[in-house]
Parts: structure tokens; C-alpha cells; sequence
């Protein structure tokens, strides 16, 4: 990818409980990370989210999560490697046939919560990870954490012959080592819209964010994780589009 581009986790409603302002995030991204069912969303709120992706031309993801519904998949499961494989290829086939029924592909996978963390974590599980993304379309890319020296995932990466996207968060505080800090920590997400946009043009231009150690992290991102669950944080997803829209008309 050429430029930054904007994601946002997407669908994760559940029959009358909703969850997240879709309506109001999807006219700003680019990709949008579709729950599949294990930690959110239901067939009806997938196919309306896919629907609303295609009627803003953004490009839709898988966004495949351990069976979690109750932790909303922020809870890591003791599932072997193999079981893991197949809750992804379940979870990206579920969306694909949607997907179809709407004249739309799966384009890319970015695993979901307590999944995404354990991926990083663990190279068995992003093994896992992978091999079910070759199953189903070896084209796939996978999304997953940019951090202060990827060489070992994108190694194993290269190994598998997978293509790596590699994400940033604007809402997000890093530690020493560019992961994020655990949202059990005081200070872990940023609230302040001034700080969230900041924090997402530097990583645009390639200048240091300020670790939670103090010191400085350089993150290489394909693309920037933004949420939009409340008229503060919709505020700004569109300050940031408008600011990476800026950067790249002054470049």
C-alpha cells in the first residue's frame, strides 16, 4: 500500500444490542474489519455492514475472533494451533458467503481482541493464523501489529509466503517495545481528539511517537486503526481522515 489507510472494526452489533456508530464511521475509512459471529455480530447485522461497505466503496475484511461472545473475544482460550486454524478459515468462509450474496470479496484478515494479541505473542498461533488464510485464498493479507522490530514476524511470514499489513493505533498508548499498553494501565487509550490526531499524522509521516517509557518508537504502518463508538471519537475519525487527506496533497 501506498498510503496510510484508515480501518475500523465493523458489524459488531448483535440482534437489538448495538455496538459502535457504523453509520457514522464507514463514509471516513478505507478497510472495515467485519466481525464474523465468534465475538460479535449475527448474520442480519453482517449483510447490513456489508451492505453499507459497498454503498462507500470500502474494502472489507474478515475480522475472525476466539468463540467469545460474553468477553466480546478479549479473552484468550486455551484452543490448540489446529483448532485455531480452523475458527479462521471457519469465521473468513462465513463472511465470504455473504459477501457474494453482496457482489463483494474478502480482501484481507485482521484476527480480533484476545486473537490479534495472542498472534503476536505466539508464533504457533500466527502459524495457525496463516495457514488458514493459504487455505482459503493465499492472496489474502494479513493484518497484525506494527511494533519497534517486526524481522520476526515478517520472516515468518515470508516462510509461509503471506503478504503482512502492518498496523498503528491513533487511540493508543506504546510501550517501550511499540506494543500496546494494556487497558488495564492508566493512560492505555487516549481520549483527548487533539492527542489522537496528532499521534495518527505522525505515524503518516514517519516521526516518532513518545513510548510509555519516554522513549522515542518509530512505527512502520500500513494502515491506522481508528474507533468510532461515541460522537467524540466519530469527531475524530474525521479529523484524522482530513488530516491524512492534507499530508498527501502536500506531498
Amino acid at each position: 500500500m501506498s498510503r496510510l489507510l484508515l480501518n475500523a472494526d465493523m458489524g459488531e452489533s448483535f440482534g437489538p444490542w448495538v455496538m459502535g456508530l457504523d453509520h457514522e464511521v464507514m463514509p471516513h475509512v478505507d478497510l472495515a474489519n467485519v466481525a464474523c459471529g465468534f465475538h460479535a455480530s449475527d448474520p442480519d447485522v453482517i449483510r447490513m455492514t456489508l451492505r453499507l461497505a459497498r454503498r462507500h466503496g470500502v474494502t472489507v475484511g474478515a475480522h475472525p475472533a476466539y468463540p467469545d461472545m460474553v468477553g466480546f473475544g478479549r479473552r484468550s482460550l486455551a484452543c490448540s494451533a489446529e483448532e485455531v486454524e480452523n475458527l479462521v478459515l471457519y469465521q473468513i468462509g462465513a463472511l465470504a458467503g455473504l459477501c457474494r450474496a453482496e457482489n463483494l470479496e474478502v480482501r484481507y484478515v485482521k484476527p480480533h481482541g484476545a486473537l490479534y494479541n495472542d498472534m503476536a505473542r505466539d508464533p504457533e498461533i500466527l502459524s495457525a493464523v496463516m495457514r488458514a488464510i493459504l487455505a482459503y485464498d493465499p492472496q489474502l493479507p494479513l493484518m497484525t501489529m506494527a511494533t519497534r522490530d517486526t524481522t520476526a514476524v515478517s520472516e515468518l511470514a515470508a516462510e509461509h509466503g503471506v503478504t503482512l499489513w502492518f498496523e498503528a493505533f491513533a487511540d493508543r498508548a506504546y510501550d517501550g517495545e511499540g506494543r500496546l499498553v494494556s487497558r488495564r494501565e492508566v493512560g492505555a487509550v487516549h481520549h483527548d481528539p487533539e492527542v489522537i490526531v496528532d499521534q495518527a499524522r505522525r505515524i503518516a509521516s514517519g516521526e516518532p511517537l513518545t513510548a510509555s517509557d519516554g522513549s522515542e518508537l518509530m512505527l512502520a504502518a500500513d494502515t491506522l486503526c481508528v474507533h468510532g463508538d461515541n460522537p467524540e471519537s466519530i469527531a475524530a475519525v474525521k479529523a484524522i481522515r482530513q488530516a491524512l487527506n492534507d499530508l498527501e496533497s502536500s506531498s
